[in-house]
């Protein structure tokens, strides 16, 4: 009994000695930004020490019946990651997505030592954390333009715009700037996210943003995902995978047209088009499985886009740092497939990475706002708010119900920050929306609600309008609702001191498609509204 006794201190005091070095270890880590990574790269030579002294699984109790040594040694900050690293069995083999992952549970590690309301990472930090991996886009800036709002003296007002006539600043005042203009202007800014690429712009760079690399890293060799026929978020997912050698399969709904433009066009040109009938997409999950598993053949995979990103498989992705990009039937082909609208928890990434930009002092800064943005799947609405919400920003965000009711978008909000906070692993998102008493968004119903893809007499020329005066071109189904609303708007926030900041969701290319056939082209030019 007494030589067992012994034999424990002996360890204790190696274990103290060890463990102290391992702190300045861990302190140094902390000052790093690559923070998450490094650990990532010492992590396996950091286990087989621990497995070479016989402190696995086995001893874990034995540790947690010793708690003067963790009273004893200034590890509290590195504990929880010594702990988990105990636990683990083993390692993720994919080593880009794994050092993500692990990156998530370690914040949440360190966060749930000390309990939910003693976060250790302060919100700026915790985003900064989140967002430290491989982006589709260069850089997330955005060009931001100001709409300046003034009565025109004309008969020719827009029956839904009324008599506004619109003026813009191409180089307005920012940051610190923006304070020197009248609260009391009558005007509203717009991020142009429409001006990202050429082909894949708006809200739809921004939720494959995040989720290409990750496709890439899991050696994705086809990508299978649905929408209407003049679908952006297809045409974006086509353009983007063709870019990458990756294979889009594009299942779109309704009749294959007589002539293809617009978004359709661009769908045929760079994926591979199937038109599946209305009675059949309307099981759209069943429908996706379908093709996915037809694609993959005998021997190819299926995996959809919230598998891969699930906890319990990420550690399963095999390693491949060459993109396969050979879709013979001599290699197995790994099928992706993405919801509809890229209506999935990454897609948030790309928008609170937007969010983190604006934030900064000399874009919009920390003052009091409302986005205003147009709703398809809602997902970029949940994205702003719950960006804002992350970063403590004192914004809200409203936005345009174009394809659902209010209870369905609230759904839809729910699922999304429910997969989110799944993915992160963090009890970090679970204090925001804690906090948060109320939904992270406003949705609110059209100035004149009709049914999704209908265009009213009128709205075809208040689009022509807003183009004439201000160089900018909306389409009559989705930005020009959320035009038509910070127009709005803008008077009644400006009493309050806040601004109003559209967020431009693209969408130009379907304006080919509504002017087709069906005798607008000739009204458009008719009774043109003199400038």
């Amino acid at each position: 009994m007494v030589n067992q006794v012994s034999s424990n201190m002996n360890v204790m005091m190696w274990m103290k000695s060890y463990l102290l070095v391992l702190n300045t270890v861990w302190v140094r880590l902390a000052e790093s930004s690559a923070f998450g990574n490094s650990f990532i790269k010492l992590y396996p030579t950091f286990f087989r020490l621990i497995k070479s002294i016989n402190l696995q699984c086995s001893t874990t109790e034995y540790w947690n019946t010793h708690c003067k040594l963790y009273e004893e040694v200034p590890l509290r900050a590195c504990w929880p990651w010594i702990w988990h690293s105990m636990r683990l069995q083993h390692l993720p083999r994919n080593p880009i997505t794994g050092a993500t992952k692990s990156e998530f549970h370690s914040s949440n590690l360190l966060c749930a030592s000390q309990g939910a309301t003693k976060l250790k990472l302060c919100d700026g930090e915790f985003v900064s954390k989140l967002l430290d991996r491989r982006w589709t886009l260069g850089n997330p800036d955005s060009k931001i333009h100001r709409i300046m709002l003034s009565r025109e003296q004309s008969q020719f007002g827009s029956r839904y715009l009324g008599n506004i006539y619109f003026s813009i600043c191409t180089h307005p005042k920012l940051g610190d700037g923006m304070m020197e203009q009248r609260s009391k202007d009558l005007s509203f800014y717009i991020v142009r996210d429409d001006l990202l690429h050429p082909l894949v712009n708006g809200n739809k760079a921004r939720k494959l943003d995040a989720l290409l690399p990750i496709m890439e890293d899991y050696s994705g060799t086809d990508v299978v995902t649905c929408g209407g026929c003049q679908s952006a978020h297809a045409a974006a997912v086509a353009v983007s995978c063709a870019e990458r050698g990756i294979t889009s399969h594009l299942l779109l709904r309704g009749e294959e047209p007589e002539f293809l433009t617009g978004y359709n066009l661009v769908s045929t040109m760079y994926g591979n088009v199937i038109y599946v009938p209305r009675s059949l997409y309307v099981k759209r999950e069943e429908m996706l499985m379908r093709h996915a598993n037809m694609v993959a053949g005998a021997n190819g995979s299926v995996s959809w886009l919230s598998d891969i990103l699930d906890s319990s498989t990420f550690s399963m992705i095999e390693p491949n740092c060459v993109q396969n990009t050979d879709s013979s039937e001599n290699h197995a082909r790994k099928v992706v497939v993405v919801n509809e609208g890229a209506g999935d928890a990454v897609a948030l990434l790309g928008v609170i990475r937007l969010v983190q930009y604006l934030s900064q002092n000399h874009v919009l800064g920390n003052r009091p706002y409302n986005f205003v943005v147009d709703a398809g799947t809602g997902t970029t609405a949940v994205g702003l708010g719950l960006g804002a919400s992350c970063l403590g920003l004192p914004w809200k965000v409203t936005a345009v119900m174009l394809a659902d009711t209010v209870d369905g978008y609230r759904k839809q909000e729910k699922r999304l920050i429910s997969d989110f906070k799944r993915y992160c692993a963090s009890d970090f998102i679970d204090h925001i929306c804690d906090r948060s008493s109320n939904e992270l968004v406003n949705w609110v119903d059209r100035v004149n609600p009709r049914k999704f893809g209908k265009v009213l007499d009128g709205e075809v020329k208040a689009c022509q309008k807003v183009a004439n005066q201000t160089g900018i071109l909306v389409d009559p189904i989705y930005t020009l609702a959320a035009w038509e609303l910070a127009a709005l708007l803008s008077p009644r926030e400006a009493e309050e001191g806040v601004k109003v900041v559209m967020i431009h969701t693209g969408g130009h290319l379907a304006c080919l498609d509504w002017l087709k056939g069906t005798g607008l082209t000739s009204k458009l030019f008719k009774d043109r509204t003199p400038r």
